[in-house]
C-alpha cells in the first residue's frame, strides 16, 4: 500500500473519535483520539524519512 493511502486511512480512522469527543463530550474518545494522533505523527515521520531517502537517492544518481 502506498504511503498516501496509509495516511488517508489513518486520518479517516480518527473521524469517529473526533465526533464523539468534540460533539458528544466523551472523555474516553479523547484518549483514543490522542493515541491515534500519536500514531499518525509516527506515520507522518516515516513518510518524511522516506521522502528524504528518495531525494537523496535521486541526487546521488545524478552525480
Amino acid at each position: 500500500m502506498n504511503k498516501y493511502q496509509e495516511l488517508l486511512m489513518a486520518v479517516n480512522a480518527l473521524e469517529g473519535d473526533f465526533q464523539k469527543f468534540y460533539e458528544k463530550g466523551q472523555a474516553a474518545a479523547g484518549t483514543r483520539l490522542r493515541k491515534g494522533l500519536s500514531e499518525l505523527r509516527k506515520l507522518a515521520q516515516d513518510v518524511r524519512k522516506d521522502v528524504q531517502d528518495v531525494k537523496s537517492a535521486r541526487k546521488a544518481e545524478k552525480h
